[in-house]
């Protein structure tokens, strides 16, 4: 009364198929039990009948790399279907830049703060010379430096870049 079944569970494609799960199953190595949303995903995308005709194709050495890649995009699929894993490169993109004008900025900023904690010159030596006119310049004049900070530094925005709204 025992069955092949009760000693090895079918893999998750077959379980959603609802077939017998056959010693050379072509899924078995990839869906395993534990996980059926990742071959439900992939099984509502791509369908198990081209999923497997791919799987078939793909050398055995680079078969899981591809099941992989299938239920990354599958997943991004379903969490986004207009774009896909498209949507979160670009969201990633957009984050990466984000973060670029931050750094930049505090880099600026560390440029900034080592040129106004040098020591300053007596105020009777010092003179105007090479000094820069606050008029026509968008932002403020240090007059202990003689430095003119664009206005980028001085406003609310922590990132620099003066844009409004969100990603």
């Amino acid at each position: 009364m025992a069955s092949s079944s009760y000693s090895n569970p079918p893999c998750a494609a077959c379980k959603c198929l609802r077939r017998k799960c056959l010693p050379d199953c072509i899924f078995a190595p990839y869906f395993p039990p534990e996980e059926p949303q990742k071959f439900i995903n992939v099984h509502k995308i791509f369908g198990a009948s081209n999923v497997s005709k791919l799987l078939n194709d793909v050398a055995p050495h680079q078969r899981e790399d591809a099941v992989n890649s299938l239920a990354y995009e599958a997943e991004a699929r379903v969490k986004d279907p207009v774009y896909g894993c498209v949507g979160a490169i670009s969201v990633l993109q957009r984050q990466v830049m984000r973060l670029q004008k931050e750094l930049d900025a505090t880099n600026a900023d560390i440029v900034r703060y080592a040129y106004n904690e040098m020591p300053q010159p007596p105020p009777a030596a010092a003179s105007h010379y090479g000094r820069r006119s606050t008029a026509g310049h968008a932002g403020s004049f240090d007059q202990n430096s003689g430095f003119c900070y664009p206005s980028q530094w001085n406003n609310n925005d922590p990132s620099g870049d003066n844009e409004s709204g969100s990603l």
